[in-house]
């Protein structure tokens, strides 16, 4: 590649920092919304018919992206057990490389034969179904491998990639999504799958995506360099779940989910809000390992869009601590108060 256009690349890259959906603020996506919801009962089966139809009566990329996007989220079944089979064969064969490449090779039939007669799939069936639809309707779309991390992620064997989203490009700017945790919720006990839609997962902001994906080409953080969190970082975040996209577009302390402070000492939580709420929407659900209480931070100060919270342990031990805002579950926290 001419070194320019690497240069160029380099540079376009460089000043996609924090890229979102407030980009759109102007777009109404009711109508793209509404035909997504009109195509339900369409399968995978032929997905150029299916791509025309849901993005030919729209006008704009975002808006023919978000048809694509609603109906994948809407449409396509988290198959669990599935994504743990996978899991425990790449496990089993970290260390042997024709051994790995034969059982991708098997998987890969398997996964896309689900996906297209079943509407069933993991991570890599959404982002490539994503990607597909968005290349018919002549919408640049990528698909973006990395790691991810759930509360039910064991982040000691977190050693392979384990999770796919999508990079789009929109008005010559690039956005991410992941349409597999947008999608729903699945059981891990029962291997059930609930649609439950997560708006929050659609162009969301890259600083607080870094949170919980890290990719393997660092390009797609679409972050400034000096803004991406390293791999040891990503692995040592708190746990933050889904209902945070809903209500943050950055998360900035604490950095580490395991945290060790003395009594009494100010513990200082940090966020960037979507949208204006109010000091007695905020709360700390607090466990010792024997009960969990409820209780309100010590400070709550709330500046436009910018949250501040502190909160002091008045006695030693170990704590979990969980962020909520109403009712929506944020993120997660340990503590170890020493004396």
């Amino acid at each position: 590649m001419p070194k320019i256009i690497t240069y160029l690349i380099v540079v376009i890259f460089a000043c996609q920092s924090n890229a979102q959906i407030s980009d759109f603020g102007a777009i109404n996506f009711k109508k793209a919304d509404s035909i997504a919801l009109a195509c339900k009962t369409d399968d995978a089966s032929n997905l150029p018919y299916l791509s025309h139809k849901l993005t030919s009566n729209l006008t704009t990329d975002v808006e023919q992206f978000r048809a694509i996007y609603m109906w994948v989220c809407g449409n396509i079944e988290n198959d669990y057990s599935l994504y743990l089979k996978n899991s425990r064969k790449r496990q089993k064969f970290q260390n042997d490389s024709a051994k790995l490449n034969d059982w991708n090779t098997r998987f890969n039939k398997v996964l896309f034969r689900k996906l297209l007669k079943h509407e069933k799939t993991i991570c890599t069936g959404y982002a490539y179904l994503v990607k597909e639809l968005s290349r018919l309707a002549n919408i640049n779309c990528e698909i973006v491998h990395g790691f991810g991390r759930t509360s039910t992620i064991n982040i000691d064997r977190l050693n392979n990639p384990n999770h796919s989203w999508n990079a789009v490009q929109l008005n010559d700017k690039w956005y991410l999504c992941d349409p597999t945790w947008a999608s729903g919720i699945p059981n891990p006990k029962t291997f059930q799958f609930k649609f439950q839609y997560n708006d929050g997962f659609f162009l969301a902001d890259p600083q607080l995506f870094a949170v919980n994906h890290h990719p393997i080409d660092e390009k797609w953080f679409l972050l400034e360099e000096h803004q991406r969190p390293t791999f040891n970082e990503f692995i040592e975040a708190p746990v933050i779940y889904g209902k945070a996209y809903k209500n943050l577009s950055t998360h900035s302390a604490p950095k580490k989910m395991h945290n060790i402070i003395t009594r009494n000492e100010k513990v200082i939580f940090k966020y960037q809000l979507l949208k204006p709420i109010s000091t007695d929407q905020v709360s700390l659900k607090i466990d010792n390992g024997f009960r969990d209480r409820k209780t309100k931070p010590t400070s709550t100060v709330i500046k436009g869009k910018s949250l501040t919270l502190e909160y002091r342990f008045e006695e030693t031990g170990f704590y979990d601590v969980h962020l909520l805002i109403g009712d929506d579950l944020i993120s997660t926290y340990t503590f170890k108060v020493k004396g």
